[in-house]
């Protein structure tokens, strides 16, 4: 008896250029966002700061959510 012959399966597909670009672009945006709501709230260096912490675990998880299945 002769086994079944098994399919190769897909290599996932990670790019890790994109990947830091997805990390960049969030973390860069979310900066900007709290930036401009501190300006207008009177403060943009409160608004930096705040976009730093809000924006790096902001940009890990969207990071995460697209490349998370190539891990």
């Amino acid at each position: 008896m002769l086994a079944a012959r098994m399919e190769p399966s897909p290599t996932p597909k990670l790019s890790l250029a994109a990947a830091g670009s997805v990390l960049i672009g969030t973390t860069a945006a979310v900066i900007v966002l709290c930036i401009l709501i501190g300006w207008l709230a009177g403060s943009a260096a409160w608004g930096f700061l705040t976009g730093a912490i809000l924006g790096i675990p902001a940009g890990v998880f969207m990071t995460y959510k697209r490349y998370g299945h190539a891990l």
